[in-house]
Protein backbone atom coordinates (compact mmCIF):
# COMPACT_ATOMS: atom_id res chain seq x y z
CA UNK A 1 0.00 0.00 0.00
CA UNK A 2 0.66 3.41 -0.50
CA UNK A 3 -0.09 6.26 1.64
CA UNK A 4 1.19 9.92 0.52
CA UNK A 5 1.78 12.63 3.26
CA UNK A 6 -1.44 14.52 1.11
CA UNK A 7 -3.60 13.50 -1.28
CA UNK A 8 -5.10 16.51 -3.18
CA UNK A 9 -6.81 14.32 -6.07
CA UNK A 10 -8.62 12.48 -3.45
CA UNK A 11 -10.07 15.82 -1.99
CA UNK A 12 -10.64 17.61 -4.89
CA UNK A 13 -12.28 14.41 -6.67
CA UNK A 14 -15.91 14.85 -4.92
CA UNK A 15 -15.82 18.28 -5.81
CA UNK A 16 -14.13 18.82 -9.23
CA UNK A 17 -17.51 20.14 -11.16
CA UNK A 18 -18.03 22.84 -8.81
CA UNK A 19 -14.45 23.71 -8.95
CA UNK A 20 -14.63 23.38 -12.52
CA UNK A 21 -17.63 25.38 -13.10
CA UNK A 22 -16.01 28.32 -10.89
CA UNK A 23 -13.32 28.09 -12.65
CA UNK A 24 -15.23 28.62 -16.34
CA UNK A 25 -17.09 31.59 -14.59
CA UNK A 26 -13.88 33.28 -14.47
CA UNK A 27 -12.88 32.50 -17.65
CA UNK A 28 -16.22 33.81 -19.44
CA UNK A 29 -16.07 36.98 -17.52
CA UNK A 30 -11.97 37.67 -18.33
CA UNK A 31 -11.79 39.58 -15.22
CA UNK A 32 -8.77 37.56 -13.56
CA UNK A 33 -7.06 40.46 -11.47
CA UNK A 34 -9.97 41.24 -8.63
CA UNK A 35 -12.70 40.03 -10.02
CA UNK A 36 -16.17 39.55 -8.22
CA UNK A 37 -15.14 36.17 -7.06
CA UNK A 38 -12.62 37.70 -4.64
CA UNK A 39 -15.01 39.91 -2.74
CA UNK A 40 -17.25 37.11 -2.63
CA UNK A 41 -14.49 34.94 -0.30
CA UNK A 42 -13.55 38.11 1.53
CA UNK A 43 -17.20 38.23 2.72
CA UNK A 44 -17.25 34.62 3.33
CA UNK A 45 -14.44 34.53 5.19
CA UNK A 46 -15.14 37.40 7.21
CA UNK A 47 -18.30 35.68 8.20
CA UNK A 48 -17.54 32.18 8.93
CA UNK A 49 -14.42 33.26 11.05
CA UNK A 50 -16.48 36.26 13.04
CA UNK A 51 -14.47 39.06 11.61
CA UNK A 52 -15.53 42.45 10.10
CA UNK A 53 -13.08 42.85 7.51
CA UNK A 54 -11.28 40.51 5.54
CA UNK A 55 -8.45 41.40 2.84
CA UNK A 56 -7.54 38.85 0.21
CA UNK A 57 -3.95 38.57 -0.67
CA UNK A 58 -1.09 36.82 -3.06
CA UNK A 59 0.13 34.38 -0.15
CA UNK A 60 0.18 33.79 3.27
CA UNK A 61 3.65 35.30 3.48
CA UNK A 62 2.38 38.14 1.79
CA UNK A 63 0.09 38.80 4.59
CA UNK A 64 2.27 38.66 7.33
CA UNK A 65 4.56 41.39 5.36
CA UNK A 66 1.42 43.45 4.59
CA UNK A 67 0.40 42.71 8.34
CA UNK A 68 3.70 44.18 9.61
CA UNK A 69 3.24 47.39 7.13
CA UNK A 70 0.83 48.15 7.60
CA UNK A 71 1.13 48.63 11.65
CA UNK A 72 4.14 50.72 10.91
CA UNK A 73 6.62 48.34 12.28
CA UNK A 74 10.10 48.85 10.51
CA UNK A 75 13.43 49.36 11.31
CA UNK A 76 14.78 49.90 14.98
CA UNK A 77 11.45 47.60 16.36
CA UNK A 78 11.28 44.22 17.69
CA UNK A 79 8.34 41.85 17.10
CA UNK A 80 8.27 38.58 19.61
CA UNK A 81 7.68 35.37 18.02
CA UNK A 82 8.38 31.59 18.14
CA UNK A 83 11.86 30.04 16.84
CA UNK A 84 9.69 26.56 15.61
CA UNK A 85 7.62 27.70 12.91
CA UNK A 86 7.77 28.08 9.04
CA UNK A 87 10.49 30.85 8.03
CA UNK A 88 8.12 33.72 6.79
CA UNK A 89 7.08 34.30 10.48
CA UNK A 90 10.30 35.39 11.15
CA UNK A 91 10.90 37.01 7.43
CA UNK A 92 8.08 38.98 7.08
CA UNK A 93 9.39 41.22 10.54
CA UNK A 94 13.06 41.01 8.70
CA UNK A 95 11.93 42.17 5.57
CA UNK A 96 10.24 45.20 7.05
CA UNK A 97 13.43 46.25 8.84
CA UNK A 98 12.39 45.20 12.39
CA UNK A 99 13.86 42.37 13.94
CA UNK A 100 12.14 38.81 15.19
CA UNK A 101 12.76 38.04 19.37
CA UNK A 102 12.15 34.90 19.80
CA UNK A 103 10.93 33.23 22.51
CA UNK A 104 10.98 29.20 22.97
CA UNK A 105 7.74 27.05 22.88
CA UNK A 106 5.47 24.81 25.37
CA UNK A 107 6.72 22.29 24.81
CA UNK A 108 3.48 20.21 25.03
CA UNK A 109 1.85 22.37 22.75
CA UNK A 110 4.76 23.47 20.32
CA UNK A 111 3.43 26.89 20.46
CA UNK A 112 5.17 29.92 21.91
CA UNK A 113 5.04 30.07 25.47
CA UNK A 114 3.35 32.95 26.96
CA UNK A 115 4.85 32.94 30.13
CA UNK A 116 8.07 33.26 28.51
CA UNK A 117 7.01 36.58 26.55
CA UNK A 118 7.49 39.31 29.22
CA UNK A 119 10.72 38.45 29.92
CA UNK A 120 11.48 38.91 26.24
CA UNK A 121 10.38 42.79 25.97
CA UNK A 122 12.41 45.38 25.61
CA UNK A 123 11.83 49.53 24.73
CA UNK A 124 12.37 48.18 20.86
CA UNK A 125 9.35 45.14 21.31
CA UNK A 126 6.55 46.99 19.25
CA UNK A 127 4.36 43.62 18.25
CA UNK A 128 3.85 40.16 19.51
CA UNK A 129 3.53 37.56 16.65
CA UNK A 130 2.02 34.54 17.75
CA UNK A 131 1.56 31.18 15.49
CA UNK A 132 -1.15 28.81 15.83
CA UNK A 133 1.18 26.13 14.94
CA UNK A 134 0.01 22.54 13.07
CA UNK A 135 -3.61 23.62 13.74
CA UNK A 136 -3.74 24.76 17.47
CA UNK A 137 -4.41 27.86 19.24
CA UNK A 138 -1.79 29.72 21.27
CA UNK A 139 -3.54 31.04 24.66
CA UNK A 140 -4.67 34.39 23.61
CA UNK A 141 -5.83 35.25 26.66
CA UNK A 142 -2.72 35.67 28.35
CA UNK A 143 -0.98 36.69 25.47
CA UNK A 144 -3.00 39.64 24.64
CA UNK A 145 -3.24 40.18 28.83
CA UNK A 146 0.71 40.77 28.02
CA UNK A 147 0.27 43.06 24.92
CA UNK A 148 -3.03 44.92 26.77
CA UNK A 149 -0.21 45.93 29.70
CA UNK A 150 3.06 46.83 27.55
CA UNK A 151 1.18 48.44 24.87
CA UNK A 152 2.14 45.92 22.19
CA UNK A 153 0.33 45.04 18.34
CA UNK A 154 -0.43 41.30 18.11
CA UNK A 155 -0.67 39.68 14.71
CA UNK A 156 -1.71 36.21 14.42
CA UNK A 157 -0.37 33.91 12.26
CA UNK A 158 -2.95 31.23 11.77
CA UNK A 159 -1.61 29.93 8.17
CA UNK A 160 -2.09 26.16 9.59
CA UNK A 161 -4.61 27.24 11.81
CA UNK A 162 -8.10 28.24 9.49
CA UNK A 163 -11.17 27.36 11.86
CA UNK A 164 -9.60 26.66 15.06
CA UNK A 165 -10.70 28.28 18.35
CA UNK A 166 -9.10 29.18 21.51
CA UNK A 167 -12.25 29.01 24.38
CA UNK A 168 -14.92 29.01 21.79
CA UNK A 169 -13.74 31.94 20.08
CA UNK A 170 -12.16 31.70 16.40
CA UNK A 171 -8.28 32.08 15.63
CA UNK A 172 -7.28 35.62 13.65
CA UNK A 173 -10.22 37.42 16.05
CA UNK A 174 -7.88 38.35 18.62
CA UNK A 175 -5.18 40.40 17.80
CA UNK A 176 -5.17 43.78 16.00
CA UNK A 177 -4.40 41.09 12.77
CA UNK A 178 -5.05 37.65 11.60
CA UNK A 179 -3.45 36.15 8.81
CA UNK A 180 -4.24 33.04 6.84
CA UNK A 181 -2.18 31.01 3.99
CA UNK A 182 -4.12 28.99 1.15
CA UNK A 183 -1.16 27.26 -0.27
CA UNK A 184 -2.29 23.69 -1.41
CA UNK A 185 -1.54 21.56 1.23
CA UNK A 186 -3.34 23.83 3.91
CA UNK A 187 -6.32 22.84 5.38
CA UNK A 188 -8.23 25.15 3.29
CA UNK A 189 -5.96 25.07 -0.02
CA UNK A 190 -5.84 27.04 -3.24
CA UNK A 191 -4.62 25.51 -6.43
CA UNK A 192 -1.96 27.93 -6.35
CA UNK A 193 -0.58 30.29 -4.05
CA UNK A 194 -2.81 32.68 -1.98
CA UNK A 195 -3.50 34.32 1.57
CA UNK A 196 -5.40 37.27 3.69
CA UNK A 197 -5.56 39.49 6.02
CA UNK A 198 -8.10 40.00 8.81
CA UNK A 199 -9.16 42.51 11.38
CA UNK A 200 -11.68 44.42 13.44
CA UNK A 201 -9.75 47.67 13.07
CA UNK A 202 -11.88 49.63 9.58
CA UNK A 203 -8.47 51.92 9.28
CA UNK A 204 -5.95 48.66 9.21
CA UNK A 205 -8.27 47.14 6.79
CA UNK A 206 -8.46 50.40 4.29
CA UNK A 207 -4.88 50.62 4.52
CA UNK A 208 -4.36 46.75 3.88
CA UNK A 209 -6.29 46.98 0.48
CA UNK A 210 -4.18 50.00 -0.52
CA UNK A 211 -0.60 48.28 0.57
CA UNK A 212 -1.62 45.10 -1.11
CA UNK A 213 -1.90 47.18 -4.74
CA UNK A 214 1.47 49.35 -5.09
CA UNK A 215 -0.43 51.57 -2.06
CA UNK A 216 -2.51 53.54 -4.85
CA UNK A 217 -5.92 55.31 -3.85
CA UNK A 218 -6.94 56.93 -6.46
CA UNK A 219 -5.10 54.73 -9.46
CA UNK A 220 -1.41 55.98 -9.88
CA UNK A 221 -1.81 58.00 -6.81
CA UNK A 222 0.51 56.96 -4.04
CA UNK A 223 0.14 57.22 -0.37
CA UNK A 224 2.49 54.33 0.62
CA UNK A 225 5.06 52.09 -0.83
CA UNK A 226 2.83 48.88 -1.47
CA UNK A 227 3.31 45.53 -2.64
CA UNK A 228 1.52 43.78 -6.01
CA UNK A 229 -0.01 41.26 -3.81
CA UNK A 230 -4.06 40.75 -4.69
CA UNK A 231 -5.34 37.48 -4.23
CA UNK A 232 -5.90 35.84 -8.15
CA UNK A 233 -9.77 35.35 -9.30
CA UNK A 234 -8.92 31.73 -10.07
CA UNK A 235 -7.76 31.07 -6.95
CA UNK A 236 -10.68 33.07 -5.09
CA UNK A 237 -13.25 31.19 -7.42
CA UNK A 238 -11.85 27.98 -5.99
CA UNK A 239 -11.61 28.34 -2.13
CA UNK A 240 -15.16 29.90 -2.52
CA UNK A 241 -16.51 26.05 -3.72
CA UNK A 242 -13.91 24.56 -0.66
CA UNK A 243 -14.72 27.10 1.78
CA UNK A 244 -18.22 25.06 1.96
CA UNK A 245 -16.29 21.66 3.01
CA UNK A 246 -13.85 23.33 5.42
CA UNK A 247 -15.96 22.31 8.59
CA UNK A 248 -16.48 18.44 7.45
CA UNK A 249 -13.03 18.34 6.77
CA UNK A 250 -12.07 19.55 10.45
CA UNK A 251 -14.12 17.26 11.78
CA UNK A 252 -12.76 14.65 9.44
CA UNK A 253 -8.90 15.52 10.59
CA UNK A 254 -10.42 15.50 14.62
CA UNK A 255 -11.57 12.27 13.78
CA UNK A 256 -8.42 10.64 12.12
CA UNK A 257 -6.36 12.17 15.25
CA UNK A 258 -8.20 10.33 17.51
CA UNK A 259 -8.03 6.88 15.59
CA UNK A 260 -4.22 7.52 16.02
CA UNK A 261 -4.14 8.86 19.56
CA UNK A 262 -5.84 6.00 20.58
CA UNK A 263 -3.91 3.10 18.36
CA UNK A 264 -0.74 4.43 19.56
CA UNK A 265 -0.93 4.94 22.98
CA UNK A 266 0.52 1.86 23.99
CA UNK A 267 3.59 3.00 22.19
CA UNK A 268 6.02 4.07 24.80
CA UNK A 269 8.48 5.56 22.06
CA UNK A 270 5.70 7.75 20.85
CA UNK A 271 4.14 11.09 22.67
CA UNK A 272 0.83 12.19 20.72
CA UNK A 273 -0.11 15.17 20.23
CA UNK A 274 -1.18 17.55 23.24
CA UNK A 275 -4.54 19.30 22.73
CA UNK A 276 -4.65 22.37 25.17
CA UNK A 277 -8.65 21.81 27.18
CA UNK A 278 -9.22 25.42 26.12
CA UNK A 279 -8.43 24.44 22.33
CA UNK A 280 -9.78 22.65 19.26
CA UNK A 281 -7.68 22.09 16.70
CA UNK A 282 -7.86 21.65 13.06
CA UNK A 283 -4.94 19.32 12.83
CA UNK A 284 -2.65 20.83 9.89
CA UNK A 285 -0.40 18.77 10.75
CA UNK A 286 -0.37 15.11 13.44
CA UNK A 287 3.01 15.54 14.69
CA UNK A 288 4.15 13.32 17.51
CA UNK A 289 7.60 13.31 19.30
CA UNK A 290 9.38 9.91 18.69
CA UNK A 291 12.67 7.93 19.74
CA UNK A 292 14.99 7.58 16.60
CA UNK A 293 13.02 9.94 14.40
CA UNK A 294 15.29 9.28 11.66
CA UNK A 295 15.15 5.38 12.00
CA UNK A 296 11.88 5.62 12.30
CA UNK A 297 11.42 8.01 8.61
CA UNK A 298 13.43 5.31 7.28
CA UNK A 299 11.14 2.39 7.91
CA UNK A 300 7.65 4.34 6.93
CA UNK A 301 9.50 5.27 3.75
CA UNK A 302 10.37 1.73 2.72
CA UNK A 303 6.59 1.03 3.64
CA UNK A 304 5.96 4.05 1.16
CA UNK A 305 3.97 6.05 4.05
CA UNK A 306 4.38 9.63 3.65
CA UNK A 307 5.76 12.02 6.58
CA UNK A 308 7.86 15.13 6.78
CA UNK A 309 9.54 16.80 9.42
CA UNK A 310 8.56 20.13 10.28
CA UNK A 311 11.05 21.58 11.29
CA UNK A 312 14.16 20.38 11.27
CA UNK A 313 16.28 23.19 11.96
CA UNK A 314 14.92 26.13 14.39
CA UNK A 315 14.79 30.03 12.64
CA UNK A 316 17.55 31.23 15.68
CA UNK A 317 19.74 28.68 14.06
CA UNK A 318 19.06 29.86 10.54
CA UNK A 319 22.91 31.31 8.68
CA UNK A 320 20.99 34.23 7.89
CA UNK A 321 19.26 35.35 10.98
CA UNK A 322 22.91 35.05 12.44
CA UNK A 323 23.52 38.31 13.35
CA UNK A 324 21.02 38.53 15.52
CA UNK A 325 23.35 36.53 17.72
CA UNK A 326 21.28 33.24 19.01
CA UNK A 327 23.23 29.96 19.62
CA UNK A 328 22.53 26.75 19.88
CA UNK A 329 20.96 26.18 23.36
CA UNK A 330 19.69 29.41 23.72
CA UNK A 331 15.57 27.63 22.95
CA UNK A 332 16.22 24.53 24.51
CA UNK A 333 13.04 23.39 24.06
CA UNK A 334 12.98 24.16 20.36
CA UNK A 335 15.67 22.56 19.40
CA UNK A 336 14.59 19.07 21.04
CA UNK A 337 11.56 19.33 19.17
CA UNK A 338 13.24 20.14 16.05
CA UNK A 339 15.14 16.89 16.26
CA UNK A 340 12.23 14.38 17.89
CA UNK A 341 8.91 15.77 15.77
CA UNK A 342 7.26 13.47 13.28
CA UNK A 343 4.14 14.72 10.98
CA UNK A 344 2.02 11.95 10.01
CA UNK A 345 -1.06 11.68 7.47
CA UNK A 346 -4.32 13.59 8.82
CA UNK A 347 -6.04 14.12 5.51
CA UNK A 348 -9.48 13.72 5.86
CA UNK A 349 -9.75 11.44 3.29
CA UNK A 350 -7.61 8.68 4.72
CA UNK A 351 -9.18 5.72 4.39
CA UNK A 352 -9.47 3.18 8.10
CA UNK A 353 -7.40 0.70 5.62
CA UNK A 354 -4.77 3.46 5.22
CA UNK A 355 -4.83 4.13 8.65
CA UNK A 356 -4.42 0.54 10.15
CA UNK A 357 -1.16 0.61 8.13
CA UNK A 358 0.10 3.66 9.19
CA UNK A 359 -0.18 2.47 12.50
CA UNK A 360 0.72 -1.12 12.57
CA UNK A 361 4.10 -0.33 10.68
CA UNK A 362 5.10 2.47 13.75
CA UNK A 363 4.49 -0.64 15.85
CA UNK A 364 6.75 -2.85 13.48
CA UNK A 365 9.43 -0.35 13.83
CA UNK A 366 8.89 0.03 17.67
CA UNK A 367 7.88 -3.43 18.95
CA UNK A 368 9.62 -5.43 15.90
Amino acid sequence: MKVPLLDLQAQYQPILPQVRAAIDEVIAKNNYIMGYQVQELEEKMAKYLGIKYAIGCASGTDALVLSVKALGIGAGDEVITTPFTFFATASSIWRNGAKPRFVDIDPETFNLDAEKIEAAITPKTRAIMPVHLFGQACNMTRIMEIADKYNLKVIEDNAQGIGCTWEGKMSCSFGDIGILSFFPSKNLGAMGDGGMCLTNDEELAIKLRQLRAHGENPKYYHKWVGFNSRLDTIQAAVLNVKLDCLSQWSEGRRANAAFYNQQLASIKQVKTPYIHPSAVSVYNQYTIYCENRDGLINHLKEKEIGCAIYYPLPLHLQECFAELGYKVGDFPRAEKASKSVLSLPIYPELTDEQKSYIVEAIKEFYQG
